[in-house]
């Protein structure tokens, strides 16, 4: 069982950056794949990112294509969400979530909510116009 905790959110304007780190607790932590999904006021959560559990692979949502990283640090048990230009539309609750993939290649990338199996409690992120 793993337990994650986020931290990084905040209040930036349009255009400034934030970093969101996600630290995890438990055994094996380079056994999940770990991603960031995030919920809007007044709608669905919504895939942004994923890593594979040995970093080598990595996946976005289109709207976050080249502004946001995922990354991870799996010494330090920690994955990682570098957010760049962001924009009023990327306001949201950002969770980050594990999903035990002990057997897999390591290249394995989850990209529906329902895949992971561990949740953080979310960090909010406000941009401003």
């Amino acid at each position: 069982q793993v337990q994650l905790v986020e931290s990084g959110g905040g209040l930036v304007q349009a255009g400034g950056s934030l970093r969101l780190s996600c630290a995890a607790s438990g055994r094996s932590f380079s056994s999940y794949g770990m991603g960031w999904v995030r919920r809007a006021p007044g709608k669905e959560r919504e895939f942004v990112a994923a890593i594979s559990k040995s970093g080598s692979s990595t996946t976005y949502t289109d709207s976050v294509k080249g502004p946001f990283t995922i990354s991870r640090d799996n010494a330090r048990n920690t994955v990682y969400l570098q957010m760049n230009s962001l924009k009023p539309e990327d306001t949201a609750v950002y969770y980050c979530a594990a999903k035990f993939d002990r057997y897999s290649s390591g290249t394995t990338l989850y990209t529906r909510s329902l895949d992971y199996d561990y949740w953080g409690q979310g960090t909010q992120v406000t941009v401003s116009s």
